[in-house]
């Protein structure tokens, strides 16, 4: 039987790389990982620091349990350009920096310590996709995803491929494709059994077969009383594959769903039904660590996406990212839309072909996930390659029938090879640029976009970023205009019923390459800041969902009168899925209902207070003299939700919030920890810009510097245990504020 054990513990690192390095395990630095090869500052870096060679090592001692089986390092990534040597024997080579990889030891281990090396290269090799042109974003160096020692008998299970079929029968099938490993070519007669279980763990129906070849099918069909994977139902079930051989035994089990999915020409189709498909690109990035944030961190970014910023779908861009990610949207109904790496950029024949390698690595992973609704075969905004995208296109369609390809492009008029144009239109903002005629448009027509005369299966896959940077600290004018520009795009999104949906740039700000972003290494594109807290925009997606599933209510405003160029608030948005939204500002109330004169196609249109809604007698009779203003939320006519601004906002609270408060002490598991200064009605305090100090006690850490500046009146960090069970104290002070204490257990 199969053992698959964590073997990210006690690493030695160490810069560059020589072959005498792997005569001798010297220990110098000990790592766990997930680890990032150089832990950069905050923002104003050099990118180049980790663009050069890395040395891991590990010993691994001999086990009686290895004798006459298959033992391998599985690495779930490692960026990027890895090579794995055994006691000074290269085992694999292994280019992608998002995609697993397997070296396998057996008949090459000795009995006694073995030294295990992994050397990294981080340079921007122009033979590996994404590299070879410029890249908005960062491939920090390391092995930043998990490894683990995988024992097997010599005959084994190597993957499992699940498809469903009439699935929107009373009656529903089942297949599980089951492909065996035999590295060394050995004869045998295999006895193959399998079960289907559901949530609970029951069994709703089992097969069996024999096979002497290394891959088998089994069926499991007339499936009653079945339900349908839904965002709203995510019902996962499982199959579990037993192999028994001469040579020993395996099992693997595979999570998947009932459900269908289909990209039409009249818009998108889940399990038969219309969706409006709305949601961000996400980045797998993180302050400090780079990519080699852990599993809880992942998860928690599948969490905020869903159930912080109401989306029904990402986009991982630019890559395969993390399996703890994608597993967590299967778990909580978030649609998937997975591409290969790269940026704009297409290199020569080899590079091209790695790019294809890339395609069968990413479907052969990630095809039991039933959040992935469509492959991304294309790299992100390139330029038309006919054969490359013929060859990308057939793979996809040859190991996957089941899903629809995408290609994301930005230029008009592109080949279409995929089953669905998918678009990045940044239309909105170019009525901006010199010697542009054109009247302020939201997206462009889709027959502008795709020169056909006809209609076609068609999303917008990018949209705002980089046409409107916004800071969580920018004036509240520009935060208004980044919110009213969001809101634009999604109304017109939804008015056109042939639009799948629309995906925004983007979930929150990242580091980048000196080319771009503010200059600093940030890119402020996002609709949260690089900590994940939200800006105004990150309300626009919020206030679309159901009020049953929480009533939103968000003022655009800092409430300030001094804030905004010419004085005062208005015009006023206020996002919310309210029927009607009260202000009342000292004798002056108005309740005023949705915008559908401007925003007609939306879910729930904002609330726009402005001059249309108040006489000038009105406006008088606020002053010169600032007052509080209080907003109302009603739904049928009852009041749901209130909030309260200040007019004399002042530093009252230290807000010190963690996602979690326990840790599995085993997993170096980390949690998101984030700062708030408030003023006496718990809100942000927008400019409030003091330092504050970390201080902590017990098995944990504070990754990243101790000492961080509010930004925004904000501030994160990321606590990660040390591998120790305790209770953990996490004390933060500052001079405007007593200090606030935060306890978690590491378990």
């Amino acid at each position: 039987m199969r053992s698959v054990v964590s073997f990210n513990e006690t690493w030695s690192f160490h810069e560059g790389f020589e072959p005498r390095l792997l005569e001798a395990f010297d220990g110098r630095t000990t790592v766990s990982l997930p680890h990032n090869a150089v832990e950069l500052p905050f923002n104003y870096f050099d990118e180049t620091s980790y663009q050069r060679a890395f040395t891991y090592q590990k010993l691994l001692r001999w086990m009686p349990e290895f004798e006459g089986r298959e033992v391998s390092f599985v690495f779930d990534a490692a960026m990027a350009d890895a090579v794995v040597y055994l006691n000074g024997e290269e085992i694999i080579a292994h280019k992608d920096g998002y995609t697993p990889f397997e070296a396998r030891f057996t008949d090459k281990l000795v009995k006694g310590d073995n030294l295990i090396t992994v050397r990294i290269d981080g340079s921007e090799n122009p033979e590996i996709p994404p590299f070879g042109g410029a890249i908005d974003y960062l491939t920090y160096a390391g092995i930043y995803r998990d490894v683990w020692l995988k024992v097997t008998d010599p005959v084994s299970i190597r993957n499992l491929k699940i498809e469903t079929s009439d699935v929107l029968d009373e009656e529903k099938t089942a297949s599980v494709r089951v492909t065996l490993s035999n590295p060394a070519n050995l004869t045998f007669l295999g006895s193959v059994y399998a079960s289907l279980t559901d949530a609970t763990g029951g069994v709703i129906a089992t097969a069996t077969a024999e096979t002497t070849r290394e891959d088998v099918t089994l069926t499991f069909d007339r499936l009653t009383d079945i339900a349908l994977w839904d965002i709203t139902d995510p019902a996962l079930y499982e199959i579990t594959v037993e192999l028994k051989t001469s040579y020993g035994s395996d099992r693997l089990s595979s999570r998947f769903g009932f459900r269908t999915a289909e990209f039409t020409p009249s818009g998108f189709l889940l399990n038969g039904r219309p969706l409006k498909l709305r949601g961000l690109n996400r980045h797998q990035s993180f302050p400090y660590v780079g990519y080699a944030a852990g599993r809880s961190a992942q998860e928690r970014d599948a969490e905020i996406m869903k159930s912080v910023l109401k989306c029904n779908i990402v986009r991982t861009s630019h890559y395969p990212q993390s399996k703890w990610f994608l597993d967590r949207c299967d778990e909580i109904g978030l649609l998937v839309f997975e591409e290969i790496p790269g940026w704009q950029h297409i290199g020569g024949e080899e590079w091209q072909q790695e790019s294809i390698r890339n395609v069968r690595r990413m479907i052969e992973r990630d095809w039991n996930h039933p959040s992935i609704i469509i492959w991304g075969v294309r790299i992100n905004e390139s330029q038309d390659s006919h054969d490359f995208y013929a060859e990308t296109n057939r793979l996809a369609r040859e190991l996957d029938i089941t899903r629809q390809t995408g290609g994301v492009r930005y230029i008009t008029d592109s080949e279409m090879l995929e089953d669905v144009y998918t678009m990045n239109d940044f239309i909105l903002g170019n009525e901006e640029l010199p010697g542009v005629n054109r009247p302020r448009t939201p997206l462009r027509p889709q027959e502008e976009s795709t020169g056909l005369q006809h209609k076609v299966p068609y999303m917008i896959t990018e949209f705002g970023g980089h046409m409107y940077p916004t800071k969580i600290y920018d004036q509240e004018a520009r935060q208004a205009e980044h919110v009213r520009r969001h809101l634009e795009v999604l109304n017109a999104a939804y008015g056109d019923p042939d639009i799948s949906g629309a995906i925004g740039w983007c979930m929150f700000d990242y580091n980048t390459h000196k080319d771009f972003g503010s200059g600093d290494r940030i890119c402020y594109h996002g609709v949260m800041d690089i900590f994940r807290e939200p800006k105004f925009a990150a309300y626009v997606y919020a206030s679309q969902c159901d009020p049953s599933d929480e009533v939103v209510m968000k003022p655009v405003t800092f409430w300030a009168r001094g804030e905004r160029n010419i004085g005062g608030v208005l015009p006023l948005i206020v996002l919310t899925n309210c029927d009607e939204v009260e202000l009342v500002c000292g004798s002056v109330a108005k309740r005023v209902g949705p915008d559908y004169e401007n925003f007609p196609h939306l879910p729930h249109p904002p609330v726009v207070f402005d001059h249309r809604h108040f006489t000038a007698d009105e406006l008088g009779s606020w002053g010169m003299m600032w007052i509080d203003g209080s907003f109302t939320g009603y739904i049928g006519g009852e009041p749901v939700t209130r909030m309260r601004m200040v007019a004399d906002p002042l530093p009252t609270t230290l807000e010190v919030v963690a996602d979690a408060t326990t840790l599995k002490a085993r997993d170096r598991d980390s949690t998101r920890v984030i700062i708030r200064a408030l003023d006496q009605e718990g809100h942000r305090l927008p400019f409030l810009n003091d330092s504050v100090t970390l201080r902590v006690e017990g098995p944990a850490k504070i990754v990243g510097p101790v000492s961080v500046p509010l930004q925004g009146g904000t501030a994160g960090f990321w606590l990660e245990a040390t591998g120790l069970r305790g209770d953990i104290t996490v004390e933060v002070s500052s001079s405007r504020f007593a200090p606030v204490r935060l306890q978690v257990s590491a378990g």
